[in-house]
């Protein structure tokens, strides 16, 4: 596989490692950064262990809403955690993305957190699973917007983080 089909997407955050793990672990601290800017996040459930499920919902401002999931494969508190992330519906089943018929029906996300002098480096390496070419060749084609969505999400993480430390 092309090397260049892996988003691999780095972050560096004001925080110890162990507040930042849990930000991605704890619904209480999910729900104020996970997702679009002034989208709402609704825990449906948290189960954070191998083979454990993290199903959610997002609204939007004008009431439009979305469903995910993880299906989390490996934890390793607080450095790592591998899982693999999908659209869902409301039950938890995986469904196709609502923006496109041929975007990969789960992306498997490796996601590392180092710390050194007191921040946080988290490293998020993600790719589709059993993809088609057509699949791969959408996933690779958005990178772009992931890098810009990524870098909104973790925005709004290291603000609410900072009103943390």
């Amino acid at each position: 596989m092309s090397k260049t089909i892996e988003l691999v997407i780095t972050h560096t955050f004001n925080a110890p490692r162990e507040l930042v793990f849990q930000a991605f672990t704890q619904a209480e601290h999910l729900k104020h950064w996970w997702g679009p800017k002034d989208w709402t996040l609704n825990v449906s459930k948290l189960d954070v262990r191998p083979g454990g499920i993290f199903h959610y919902s997002q609204q939007s401002a004008d009431g439009h809403v979305m469903w995910g999931k993880f299906v989390y494969r490996e934890i390793s508190a607080p450095e790592k955690m591998v899982y693999t992330n999908s659209f869902s519906d409301e039950e938890g089943n995986t469904i196709r993305a609502p923006f496109s018929q041929t975007w990969p029906l789960e992306i498997l996300n490796t996601l590392t957190f180092t710390e050194q002098d007191g921040k946080t480096t988290l490293t998020m390496h993600g790719m589709p699973l059993s993809a088609t070419d057509e699949e791969l060749q959408t996933f690779e084609s958005m990178h772009d917007n992931m890098q810009k969505g990524f870098a909104g999400t973790f925005d709004q993480l290291a603000e609410y983080l900072a009103s943390k430390v």
